[in-house]
């Protein structure tokens, strides 16, 4: 190996210290390997036996006695004697008389001569090297003075080693100007110092581990050496009684301040000990402020990791601290428990709970004794909710509370369970109550609404093994005790069966409860007669305006359940209630409507209101549409609409049946209306006192009639059209809303509906010709020969009879009464009403037994005169019975024609007016011009 330079110091750290100062040194060309380190002098005293070489750059040694300050240098083979170009400062820290010391301590200085003069006195020490703050001094700058001091401070003192040591004077004397930041490092360096002294001998031992060798190897040398030159031993011996009496008389010199010393130190050691256990000796009170606080997790972690570190101790002391903890924890336990069984509590905070108590290691099955308590706690307040209402509605019963009617909304979840405005009532009075049962309904919902899922979702979690607590050695899952369940303790199966079967028992209670209320001949059949008792008699009778509001409060209970995914029969249960309230809704409100619909005669105000589609009608087809819309849109909202999960209300055949012919029935219901307004005299709707109102206008948008007593003809020509406008118009709407809205075998409805409005439109149109044409047909033949006329003394004809002349007027008249309530009815009417007058002249002409020229004459001119009067509605019957008259009058004379014509056209002359209202102006003149 090459020579290298020499060594050259260029760090130290740290740059000042007392003897036996850890040093680190830092460089270049510091040796190869320890082997070549051959000298280490630190303030010019060789300290190589301290040194530990670490690498050609670096070296641990430890200072030596060397005082002030004074050059690092390192000497080694292969290089020589070093340089430093930074230095290292010495210092002897001032050791007390009760301090340990690792070197030989010159007592000169700080023990007083008067020992020597066997005048004791307190040790003394060297201000000018005691620093309690590691902090230099202020040099040169103005201190206070003593005397200042004493004024400040009149009975204390700054010296450290007497009673009445003043820290503020010590400050104020040696440190009044050094800054707050300097101070805080003096305080931080006297807390290193304290816990430095407070390892004890064993650290100090351990730090100075050379001196202490060295001092041994010396005694061990001297006693060698002294043996060797005392050959008698007697030396020896004297040595030895001196060194005992020097050790009584150091004892009896010290006796005093050694007993404090130890005093002292049991004291620092007990509170040593507190420091150290303090997690233990405040254990109660902090688990005490916790439990307050509500800080349950840190209650049970704190006891957990008490338990872990003094379940087993034979410490007294640490086992009568933790006596107290678990009688709290004891106590802690049974509120906990208490809490978990008191109710309504939310999921999250029973499942909280649960944890606790499995953390705590309660005993029992804490999750299982809650699922039955919530399940005995959610039957307990249905049947009080039963009770209570039941109770209400006896006292209300005296009181004879009137039902409003709730408004119908087309918001299929606008009743909310819980929600108080859900039902509105139509009627501003506080007279007007919701029936007991409504509030009753919803009230159940709503209890079964919100508990139900968190018993559901608490046995799942139970199950399933949801409920983990995690420790800090890991995670401890709750393992199901099935020894406490009460009637199945073979296996987890057992247990998971009697949970369902607790859930269903609970989703049964709720489903008989609303049986009874509203469906009480649908109770199971296997019950008893006292078991239906129990789920409650209701007396009074609800409105079926009320049955919606309740089947929405089911169905919304159904669907929230239907998200749980119930397990066994539950969900049987609950949709056959559900879908059984929904058929009874609708079967009630379609018999509530079939019922409106026939009460529509006593809303009749016999206004006929015309227009270009229907004609003239009354408002009680308009009042049958709506209410029979409203009850399909009311039944499509809240029956026929399905949600999710739910069966189809057609689904059934029973129910197809049933909806089927109530719809059929619901088309027909206004038949009997009709039958009794056109067949039963009734009193005019909307009548008044006033003189005013008595008489009405009947014309294309009203009529003509008494207020009391309107005229029988009248009331069947209004009836009939009411009954064709129904039948054409209305009807068919109806059935397309109805098909549109899902019944089923509305085509079959509308044929026997059909069948139904085509016979009383029968019924009334002949009551109606029966009721017009009698009249005309009656007075016919006796007009006829009126002032004796026979028809063989027959004058020269000069024109048509005034008898024709007044069934022409007549039939004008029919023809105007009916074009005014129903234009498109005229030409039905009027071809009857003219096959009834054809019919009657035709029979008196056959009866005459015997003609002359001039009656035969005046018979056909008659003839012709009202065939072209009527030719428009005359029918094939009406035409053959004409021909049959004018067959049996015989040929006419040739001369006789221009005379038949020139009496026509006269008479068409003269009647223009009349005829008009058959033929039309336009007619009229091409028939005259022709």
């Amino acid at each position: 190996m090459g020579r290298s330079g020499p060594p050259l110091v260029t760090g130290v750290a740290p740059k000042e210290g007392p003897p036996g100062t850890r040093i680190t040194i830092r460089g270049e060309n510091l040796g190869y390997d320890p082997k070549d380190l051959i000298g280490v002098k630190i303030c010019g005293v060789d300290c190589l036996l301290a040194a530990d070489w670490k690498s050609p750059s670096k070296i641990i040694a430890r200072s030596g006695p060397g005082k002030g300050k004074g050059d690092i240098i390192v000497i080694t083979k292969s290089g020589g004697q070093g340089t430093c170009t930074v230095g290292f400062k010495g210092y002897y820290v001032q050791i007390g008389p009760l301090q340990e010391s690792a070197i030989w301590i010159d007592e000169s200085q700080s023990v007083s001569s008067n020992l020597r003069h066997g005048r004791p006195s307190s040790p003394l020490f060297s201000k000018d090297d005691e620093d309690p703050l590691g902090i230099s001094d202020e040099g040169n700058q103005a201190k206070f003075s003593e005397e200042d001091l004493l004024e400040l401070f009149p009975e204390a003192s700054g010296n450290m080693s007497i009673e009445n040591f003043s820290s503020s004077w010590y400050l104020l004397e040696n440190h009044h100007s050094t800054s707050f930041d300097d101070l805080r490092a003096g305080l931080a360096h006297m807390k290193r110092k304290a816990k430095h002294r407070s390892e004890g001998p064993i650290a100090f031992v351990k730090t100075n581990l050379s001196s202490t060798l060295d001092c041994l190897d010396s005694l061990q040398n001297m006693y060698s050496k002294f043996c060797t030159d005392d050959i008698r031993g007697e030396f020896i011996n004297s040595y030895a009684v001196l060194l005992m009496q020097a050790k009584s008389c150091a004892d009896g010199l010290f006796q005093e301040v050694l007993g404090r010393k130890d005093k002292a130190d049991s004291t620092r050691n007990a509170l040593s000990v507190l420091q150290r256990f303090k997690f233990l000796f405040y254990l109660p009170l902090n688990l005490q402020r916790n439990i307050q606080k509500g800080d349950y997790n840190m209650v049970i972690n704190d006891y957990i990791r008490a338990r872990s570190l003094f379940a087993d101790t034979q410490v007294q002391v640490f086992r009568k601290v933790y006596k107290e903890v678990e009688n709290q924890i004891n106590e802690f336990r049974d509120m906990l428990k208490q809490k978990l069984m008191e109710l309504p509590n939310s999921l999250e905070n029973q499942k909280k709970l649960i944890k606790y108590l499995i953390s705590l290691e309660c005993s029992g099955d804490p999750a299982w004794e809650c699922l039955v308590n919530q399940q005995k706690w959610l039957t307990t307040i249905l049947l009080r909710c039963k009770e209570q209402h039941l109770q209400e509605e006896k006292e209300s019963q005296p009181n004879g509370d009137v039902f409003g009617t709730p408004q119908r909304t087309s918001n299929l979840s606008r009743a909310k369970p819980g929600d108080s405005n859900s039902l509105k009532l139509e009627h501003g009075s506080s007279k007007f109550t919701n029936p007991q049962r409504i509030m009753y309904i919803e009230e159940l919902c709503e209890i079964l609404t919100y508990n139900l899922p968190d018993l559901w979702k608490l046995g799942q979690a139970y199950f399933s093994g949801a409920l983990i607590v995690k420790e800090q050695t890991g995670e401890k899952a709750f393992k199901i005790d099935v020894s406490k369940h009460s009637q199945f303790k073979e296996s987890l199966f057992d247990s998971l069966k009697e949970f369902r079967q607790m859930i269903t028992d609970t989703i049964s209670l709720f489903s008989n409860l609303v049986r009874a209320a509203f469906l009480p001949q649908t109770l199971p059949e296997k019950l008893s007669a006292e078991d239906k008792t129990k789920y409650g008699q209701w007396n009074q009778v609800i409105p079926g305006d009320w049955l919606p509001s309740c089947v929405r409060h089911i169905r919304n209970c159904v669907w929230s359940l239907s998200l749980l995914d119930l397990p066994g029969e539950s969900p049987t249960v609950i949709n056959d209630l559900a879908f059984d309230m929904r058929t009874n809704c609708m079967f009630t409100l379609l018999k509530q409507a079939i019922a409106d619909i026939q009460q529509l005669h006593i809303k009749e105000t016999w206004i006929v209101e015309t227009d270009d589609e229907s004609g003239g009608t009354t408002q009680l087809p308009a009042l049958f549409e709506n209410i029979v819309n409203e009850t399909i849109q009311h039944l499509h909202e809240v029956v026929v609409q399905n949600k999710q999960g739910e069966p189809e209300i057609f689904g059934q055949r029973t129910v197809q049946k049933d909806s089927t012919q109530l719809c059929s029935e619901l088309l027909q219901a206004f038949v009997p209306c009709l039958d009794c307004l056109a067949f039963t005299p009734v009193m005019a709707g909307g009548s008044s006192n006033t003189a005013d109102d008595s008489k009405k206008r009947f014309s294309t948008s009203s009529m003509d009639f008494e207020e009391h007593s309107l005229q029988f003809d009248k009331r069947l020509i209004i009836m009939l059209s009411n009954c064709s406008h129904t039948m054409e118009r209305i009807i068919p709407r109806l059935v397309e809303n109805l098909n549109k809205h899902g019944y089923v075998e509305m085509n079959k409805a509308l044929q026997t509906t059909r069948e139904r409005y085509e016979e009383l439109d029968s019924k009334l149109f002949e009551a109606y010709i029966e009721e017009k044409s009698n009249p005309i047909v009656g007075a016919i033949e006796q007009n006829m020969y009126r002032g004796r006329f026979d028809w063989k003394t027959c004058r020269k004809p000069a024109g048509v009879r005034n008898y024709l002349k007044d069934v022409i007027m007549k039939m004008i008249e029919v023809h105007a009464e009916v074009f005014a309530v129903s234009p498109s009815f005229v030409t039905r009417v009027t071809q009857k009403v003219v096959e009834s007058v054809s019919e009657e002249i035709t029979r008196v002409i056959e009866c005459v037994t015997e003609f002359n020229e001039h009656g035969k004459l005046q018979a056909r001119v008659e003839l012709k005169a009202l065939q072209e009067t009527v030719k428009l509605y005359i029918t094939p019957h009406a035409n053959q019975c004409f021909k049959e008259a004018m067959d049996n009058l015989g040929s006419m004379k040739p001369e006789d024609k221009k005379l038949l014509e020139d009496l026509l056209n006269k008479y068409k002359s003269q009647m223009k007016f009349q005829m008009m209202c058959f033929y039309g102006d336009s007619l009229l003149r091409n028939s005259v011009s022709a």
